[in-house]
């Protein structure tokens, strides 16, 4: 994991292009395991085509678990809720970005259709709750 902010525009940034092993977290936000919307991107591949951190993403199912290395040294595991798929243009940042009050975790990474003038057309977004702390 790496800290990542938000572009000009306000969007999340991902991590570098040379560092498709590494995900995001939004360092201004709820950190994993804590009150809130922890958020993390991830690229799916490179450009090249090699795969990234968040390559099999889509394929996680309802009751997946994911596990978080905290910097209290605790591990944050969190179960998967859903997986959703959204056209860029219809990306619903209020249900992605909002917080229920919960520790809540989100993944993000590039999915959908793809072409080479415009990237990928969506995103793939997996809703996790945290139930346990070790």
């Amino acid at each position: 994991m790496t800290r990542v902010g938000l572009d000009a525009a306000g969007a999340l940034r991902t991590p570098p292009p040379d560092k498709p092993g590494y995900a995001g977290w939004y360092g201004d936000g709820t950190p994993p395991g804590s009150a809130g919307t922890a958020i993390a991107a991830g690229h799916v591949d490179t450009p090249d085509g090699d795969p990234g951190v968040f390559y099999d993403l889509g394929a996680l199912t309802e009751g997946a678990t994911i596990e978080i290395s905290r910097t209290d040294r605790r591990t944050a595991v969190f179960t998967v809720r859903a997986v959703e798929l959204y056209e860029r243009k219809e990306f619903p940042s209020k249900k992605v970005y909002g917080s229920s009050g919960r520790p809540e975790l989100r993944l993000i990474t590039c999915g959908g259709g793809y072409t080479k003038r415009t990237g990928y057309l969506g995103n793939v977004v997996v809703y996790a709750t945290l139930t346990a702390v070790t």
